[in-house]
């Protein structure tokens, strides 16, 4: 602290000879790797072509394309079973979209050989929620919600098909192989089920995801 009488503000911390320059309250600048990477490998039955960071990716049960012309990375094949993912002179940020870039791959990778299931069941203390699945099993009508004469209706995205359970009471289940699609279809759905101008403490009612995993697999969450 100063001594008697003498007074100094907040900045004046930062004065003497090993302050830095300029701005004394600047964020240092951030290390640069010189390189990163990560290798990850193809399974059998499955085959990934890269050409200017655009990724097909096809297998058993079809073809997925993604682009990674967003990520500042490079993709390339070391070989017809090794993808490489690798950054040059990256800040911690960048060097981030590696495994970023490879989890969206793998994702890929599983969509084609296994398959995507999201499990959503029905939750209601008095109105039953009434649900349709109609258009070859890709639009999915909702009736008698909080005993609401309004239909909503909602279409999933392409590739995502919504069947009722067999075996389990109130629950509907939904398959694709793009898990972003699956996973955006079912949010679609509990979206339209929010409940509007009421202590949703009370009320609970609507329709949630309860499980999420590979087709016939575990839970992957």
């Amino acid at each position: 602290p100063p001594g008697h009488g003498a007074s100094w503000h907040e900045g004046d911390r930062a004065e003497g000879p090993s302050a830095p320059p300029g701005n004394a309250h600047a964020h240092p600048a951030q290390m640069r790797h010189i390189q990163k990477n990560q290798t990850f490998a193809v399974p059998d039955g499955v085959t990934v072509d890269i050409k200017a960071r655009v990724v097909t990716v096809k297998g058993p049960r079809g073809t997925l394309v993604k682009s990674f012309k967003h990520c500042p990375v490079d993709i390339y094949k070391v070989d017809d079973k090794t993808i490489k993912v690798e950054k040059w002179f990256g800040n911690p940020r960048e060097c981030a979209t590696i495994r970023t870039s490879c989890s969206h791959v793998k994702n890929m990778i599983t969509g084609v050989t296994k398959g995507f299931e999201y499990k959503m069941r029905f939750v209601y203390a008095h109105f039953p929620i009434n649900v349709a699945i109609v258009d070859k099993d890709t639009v999915v009508e909702i009736r008698n919600f909080l005993g609401e004469k309004i239909v909503r209706r909602i279409k999933c995205h392409e590739g995502v098909t919504v069947k009722r359970s067999t075996d389990v009471k109130d629950e509907i289940v939904l398959t694709g192989n793009d898990v972003e699609k699956v996973s955006l279809s079912a949010a679609l759905i509990n979206q339209a089920c929010h409940v509007k101008h009421k202590d949703i403490r009370k009320f609970l009612d609507g329709i949630y995801i309860s499980e999420r995993g590979v087709i016939g697999g575990p839970d992957y969450s």
